[in-house]
């Protein structure tokens, strides 16, 4: 059986944003901008206010790990302080480690994930803003594994350490959501978290596994051993959409991909499950807003 989650992220065109750590002490706050990425905190040693938008400052400490989706946020000794742009700091392939003051207080390393143009909102809408894996979580040794790892990655200069920081990285944030999912993070709607059910898991498996079927509800409530309405209802309520609106989704996700890649209009149709291309165009344009062959 297909894991969604994978496919999702091998088909997204993921790639890594670069390891960097950060050495501090006295009195010190940075601010970094809202990407459309997945982006991770981790605390080694000591310990900061972590501020985003809309939520109280907050306190992470060493063996903590923050993931953020898509939004700004600040470190800082002190949360009362006014943050310096951090992104400068960093700014440049030869700038992955910053040391304020004498450094040594406290130890952080940050990193993540973006997608290709258009494809993070698949992603990123089913991830909270804001997911602290604590250090006593029951999946957070996976975690902690890597990011000792990490460390040791970003602060070595030599040859290829890079890319071993930037692999490191995406491992790290897909160890974070798998924590997430195994977890069980509250009431968290989204296909990310409706992979902890595995009537659901299955369900999105399926239709990963062969999108070009002709999925209707009733099959795949059979397939997963629900009634259709109660199939339906669950599925809507955990994913926060219908089966088939999301896997018209998805398949406008691989639409998008593959016409960036080259491949004309109605190979692209056959390819996601459409029986005309003119059918195909109008969930096209209906999902993303534009033609399929508007470009971008």
């Amino acid at each position: 059986m297909i894991d969604p989650f994978s496919d999702i992220l091998s088909l997204l065109g993921t790639r890594s944003v670069r390891g960097t750590s950060l050495d501090a002490s006295g009195a010190w706050a940075l601010a970094f901008d809202g990407r459309a990425r997945l982006k991770f905190v981790a605390v080694t040693r000591g310990g900061c206010w972590l501020l985003v938008p809309g939520r109280e400052p907050e306190w992470i400490g060493e063996g903590d790990v923050v993931l953020l989706s898509d939004t700004r946020y600040a470190v800082a000794s002190d949360p009362d302080l006014e943050p310096v742009d951090g992104m400068e700091l960093f700014a440049g392939p030869d700038r992955n480690a910053v040391r304020l003051g004498d450094g040594s207080q406290t130890e952080m390393i940050g990193g993540g994930s973006g997608f290709a143009e258009g494809c993070a909102p698949f992603v990123l809408e089913a991830l909270p803003r804001f997911l602290r894996i604590d250090r006593g979580s029951p999946s957070a040794q996976a975690v902690v594994r890597t990011l000792a790892s990490l460390r040791a990655a970003v602060q070595d200069q030599s040859l290829g350490s890079s890319l071993i920081a930037a692999r490191l990285a995406d491992i790290l944030v897909v160890e974070a959501v798998r924590a997430f999912v195994a977890d069980g993070f509250g009431n968290t709607i989204g296909w990310i978290a409706a992979l902890a059910d595995p009537r659901l898991a299955r369900a999105i498996a399926l239709m990963h596994g062969d999108v070009a079927r002709r999925w209707t509800s009733p099959v795949l409530a059979r397939e997963v051993g629900m009634s259709r309405s109660a199939f339906t209802s669950h599925f809507t309520r955990r994913v926060g959409r219908p089966p088939m609106d999301y896997l018209t989704h998805w398949r406008m996700v691989l639409a998008r991909q593959k016409l960036a890649a080259g491949t004309s209009v109605a190979d692209v149709a056959q390819d996601v499950g459409y029986a005309s291309q003119s059918a195909f165009t109008q969930a096209f344009k209906r999902t993303v807003g534009r033609t399929p062959r508007s470009g971008p």
